[in-house]
C-alpha cells in the first residue's frame, strides 16, 4: 500500500463539495485525439475540464455524492484495494462494494452512493465501464434488502382544508405570520418546493402580473437559479382562489405588512428582539417552526415542508387539471411526479366514468399519437378505413 503522504496527496482533507473535484484517481486524465494518440495539451486544460463537469452538478448533489466517494474509499481502504485498481472500477469491485452495505443502507443512500462514484469517474476522465442493466439489478436488489427501519415514513400531504385551519392560527398584521401565510399559500398553488436557499432566493422585483387573451389573470415569480434550470432559472405561477387560502391576498397582505425591499429576500420581514427591531429574510427553519406551531393549537398532525408539493399536486389532480399541465406547474421534467401520490382511486375517478360528457375527456386527457393511426369510421350504410401515417387525428363525434 501506498504511504499516508502519498495517500493525502490523492484525497487531500477538504470540504464535502469539493471532493469529487480535487479527489484524485492514481490513473489522470489524459487528454486524448479520436485514434487515441495523447494530446499536445497543458495540464492546465485537464484541471478546467474538472472544474467544468463540476459546475454540471448542484452543491446539494456533489455533497451527496461526496458521501458515497467517501464510503467507497473506507471500503477499499478496509481491503487492501490498491489505488490503481479503484479507476477504472471494475465491475466485481463494485458488486462487493454494493453488497457489503445491501441489508444494512437504504436503497436510495446506495444508489447515490453509486452515482457518487461515476460521477466522480466521470469527473476525472476515467472510462466508466459498468453497464446499465447491470448496475439496475443490483440495485433493484439492495432496495428489496433494505432494512424496514430504513424506509422513509411517507410524506402526508398538505390540503386546502389542512392550509385553511392554519391560516386560522396566523395574524394577518403580524410580521412573521404575514410572511409564513404569504409564503405558504404561495408555495402551495404554485406546487413550489419549500427551499431558501440563500444562492436563489426570490426578490420583490421578480414578481410580474400576466394576462391571457380571455382576460384571466396569473401571477409569475421567476426563480433565478434552480437545481434543473441553474443558468434561466423557472418561473411559478399561480392565480386567484377561491376561500381563505388565496395566495394573491395572503402575498399582498405581507408585501403591505412587511415592504420588502427591491433586492431584498421576497419574504423578508421585520424582527423585534427586545428593544433592537430589524429585519431578516424568512429561513425554513423559522417557517416550519411556525407552520407546526399552529398545527399544535389548530390540533392537527405535524407536517413535513415536502408535503406542500405533494398536497398540491394531489389537489390540482383532483380539480381534474391534464397530467401535463400538472406536470409543467410543477416544472417535473418526467412523470416521477405520480410517484408522490397517495390517492390514485380519487384521481383516475373522472376519467372512468362512461357517462360523463365527452367534452371532458376530449379536454383533459392528452391525444393520441402514432407514427400509423388506423381510422375506421361508416357514414349511412356504407363503410371505409382510412390509414394515416404521421398524423394526429381528433374524431369528433355525435348521434345524427
Amino acid at each position: 500500500m501506498p504511504g499516508s503522504v502519498y495517500i493525502t496527496l490523492l484525497r487531500p482533507n477538504c470540504s464535502a463539495r469539493d471532493r469529487l473535484t480535487l479527489w484524485k484517481p492514481v490513473n489522470e486524465r489524459v487528454l486524448r485525439d479520436s485514434d487515441g494518440h495523447e494530446l499536445a495539451l497543458p495540464r492546465e486544460i485537464g484541471e478546467r475540464i474538472e472544474n467544468v463537469l463540476a459546475a454540471a452538478f448542484a452543491n446539494s448533489s456533489l455533497e451527496t455524492y461526496a458521501a458515497g466517494l467517501l464510503a467507497f474509499h473506507v471500503f477499499c481502504d478496509s481491503r487492501g484495494i490498491e489505488e490503481s485498481q479503484r479507476a477504472p472500477c471494475s465491475v466485481d469491485l463494485l458488486q462487493s462494494w454494493i453488497a457489503t452495505m445491501a441489508g444494512n443502507y437504504a436503497g436510495t443512500s446506495i444508489k447515490n452512493y453509486l452515482h457518487g462514484v461515476r460521477a466522480w469517474h466521470i469527473m476525472h476522465g476515467v472510462e466508466w465501464n459498468i453497464d446499465k442493466p447491470t448496475l439496475d439489478t443490483i440495485i433493484r436488489g439492495a432496495e428489496r434488502l433494505q432494512p424496514e427501519k430504513s424506509k422513509r415514513k411517507k410524506r402526508q400531504p398538505f390540503t386546502v382544508e389542512y392550509i385553511t385551519k392554519i391560516l386560522g392560527d396566523l395574524d394577518p398584521r403580524n410580521e412573521l405570520d404575514a410572511a409564513c401565510g404569504g409564503c405558504l399559500t404561495t408555495s402551495f398553488y404554485c406546487a413550489a418546493r419549500v427551499d431558501f436557499a440563500p444562492d436563489r432566493f426570490v426578490t420583490p422585483t421578480q414578481i410580474r402580473a400576466a394576462t391571457d387573451r380571455n382576460g384571466f389573470q396569473t401571477t409569475v415569480i421567476h426563480i433565478p437559479r434552480t437545481k434543473s434550470s441553474p443558468v434561466e432559472g423557472e418561473d411559478l405561477y399561480f392565480s386567484k382562489q377561491l376561500g381563505e387560502t388565496n395566495p394573491d391576498w395572503w402575498l399582498r397582505n405581507h408585501l403591505e405588512v412587511n415592504k420588502p425591499e427591491p433586492t431584498e429576500h421576497l419574504f423578508a420581514y421585520a424582527q423585534t428582539a427586545g428593544r433592537r427591531i430589524g429585519r431578516r429574510a424568512l429561513t425554513k427553519s423559522a417557517f416550519i417552526q411556525r407552520i407546526h406551531k399552529a398545527a399544535r393549537n389548530k390540533g392537527l398532525p405535524l407536517l413535513q415542508g415536502h408535503g406542500i408539493r405533494i398536497g398540491a399536486t394531489l389537489e390540482y389532480l383532483l380539480r381534474g387539471v391534464p397530467f401535463d399541465a400538472v406536470r409543467v406547474i410543477g416544472r417535473w421534467q418526467s412523470d416521477t411526479f405520480l410517484l408522490y401520490l397517495r390517492k390514485h382511486a380519487e384521481i383516475m375517478a373522472p376519467y372512468l366514468q362512461p357517462e360523463l360528457h365527452q367534452a371532458f375527456i376530449h379536454y383533459t386527457m392528452p391525444p393520441v399519437r402514432s407514427d400509423r393511426v388506423l381510422i375506421e369510421y361508416s357514414v349511412g350504410t356504407g363503410g371505409r378505413t382510412a390509414l394515416l401515417p404521421n398524423r394526429t387525428v381528433t374524431l369528433m363525434l355525435n348521434d345524427k
